[in-house]
């Protein structure tokens, strides 16, 4: 870097930090969304490299804010992700670690009840993803408003007669209208609370189901990959027949064009939310950050190698390989975040507690994340995690793995009934995990090892 460039560099950060500094005592508290997208892979935009699916919106916001293209899901599925994500717990410590885990625990702090501490008002709109109106509900989870499923397998359906709701401080039954598409309700829900909370913060979790199977949505999301006679534009389509292995999804005789509505139904309706920011003159003190719970499905249809949904990564939904767990991550604050940046360096949705707390000027209890505040304001020193750890028992695989990275090493454990195997890769030469080293660096494969004896602890549940 030559003198006058560092020069540069040096006073762009002094700016930015001052910048965010004036901010910061001027609005102490700024509203927060965290827009959660179900199964949307690394691949899935146009701002990570998709050519076959239109995704302007998220596209532009990305201009706008800060890309990361080494952000880490929690986990490789549903309700670990979103524990570690609201706990701010990484899979060494979770109580839950699959989607036969108990979820969410009474005794769990959740970052909505750390802002709502901190006097926010508090909605979620979506799939909650675990639960009982009586054990775990957002209602007890420090959520002031919610509307959505409780269950991810009711989450499968995007047309039901029922939802959740918070009324009256207690998480209920509410009936719906079985012609109404569920993704819509959970949108204009978000809307109207950004309404009616424009005058004091905010926090807003949207944990969408798209683009979960099932693969289905409205006639005009799908039109923009139909020709004029309503066939697909995105071809060869492999008709699906209801209803897959589990037994709840739809049919759909165009799964490539369903599946890109859907991304593109969710893109057009993160732009709607902005845009409601903007109306208000919100946008200059909100946070809206935008990630996965994890890697792209196969299910009710879906096809991530057509739409080469991992991009550059190996693997997909329940798998420890990065495709299965790297995710995008966009950061969007014109008054907070960085315009313009791309930034690689590595961390994980269960920093979200930390990182969103500081930016709220929250107390934050001691968590497994950091809070990575600088990254997101594009100045200042940024923490560096010690190690990154994942573990998974696929039955639908029949294996268990684990999963830890330190520095640019990543170390894979396979155990099977019948074999065990470890697999070793360099991510900062082979980011597709593909030339397995374990054979060439024994004294590494050592190392990982040892350090996954040394921070990994067993799951303890204590009661709901």
């Amino acid at each position: 870097m030559s003198p006058r460039h560092a020069l540069i560099t040096a006073l762009v950060a002094v700016l930015l930090l001052f910048s965010f500094g004036a901010r910061a005592s001027r609005d102490a508290q700024p509203n927060i969304i965290v827009i959660l997208a179900d199964d949307l892979g690394y691949g899935d935009l146009g701002a990570y490299g998709q050519k076959k699916i239109h995704t302007p919106r998220l596209d532009q916001m990305a201009v706008e804010g800060v890309r990361f293209t080494s952000f880490y899901a929690g986990h490789t599925v549903c309700a670990p992700s979103r524990v570690a994500l609201l706990t701010g717990t990484d899979m060494a410590h979770s109580h839950t670690r699959s989607n036969r885990g108990p979820g969410l625990l009474e005794q769990d702090t959740t970052m909505a009840e750390i802002l709502k501490e901190a006097g926010y008002a508090t909605g979620v709109f979506g799939k909650w993803g675990f639960g009982t109106p009586d054990i775990g509900a957002p209602d007890r989870q420090g959520f002031d408003e919610f509307l959505g499923y409780l269950g991810h397998v009711h989450a499968h359906s995007y047309y039901t007669d029922h939802l959740f709701a918070i009324r009256e401080g207690r998480t209920v039954r509410v009936d719906t209208d079985t012609t109404q598409y569920t993704h819509d309700l959970f949108v204009d829900a978000a809307l109207d609370f950004i309404d009616r909370h424009k005058a004091r913060p905010f926090f807003l979790y949207l944990p969408f189901a798209l683009v979960h199977a099932e693969l289905l949505v409205p006639e005009d999301a799908m039109a923009a990959y139909q020709d004029e006679e309503g066939k697909s534009k995105l071809m060869p389509e492999k008709p699906f027949p209801c209803c897959g292995v589990i037994g709840t999804y739809r049919g759909q005789l165009q799964p490539h064009a369903a599946f890109a509505g859907m991304v593109s139904r969710l893109d057009r309706d993160v732009g709607r939310i902005l845009d409601r920011l903007r109306e208000h003159g919100l946008e200059d003190n909100t946070l809206v950050v935008f990630t996965s719970d994890n890697g792209p499905h196969v299910e009710g249809g879906a096809d991530p190698g057509f739409f080469e949904s991992n991009g550059p990564l190996r693997g997909l939904k329940r798998d420890l390989y990065e495709g299965g767990i790297r995710v995008p991550m966009i950061a969007w604050g014109p008054g907070l975040a960085a315009q313009g940046l791309v930034v690689d360096h590595p961390w994980g949705s269960w920093d979200f507690v930390a990182t969103l707390g500081e930016m709220a000027s929250a107390a934050v209890p001691a968590t497994n994340g950091l809070s990575m505040a600088n990254l997101i304001i594009g100045a200042g020193p940024v923490p560096v995690h010690p190690y990154f750890f994942w573990e998974f028992d696929n039955v639908w695989g029949g294996h268990y793995v684990q999963a830890v990275r330190q520095g640019d090493w990543k170390l894979l454990r396979f155990r099977t009934a019948e074999a065990s195997w470890n697999e070793l890769y360099d991510l900062s030469r082979d980011i597709g995990e593909y030339q397995d080293l374990a054979p060439r660096y024994p004294d590494v494969v050592a190392q990982l090892e040892e350090l996954i004896a040394e921070v990994r602890t067993e799951p303890v549940v204590e009661g709901r």
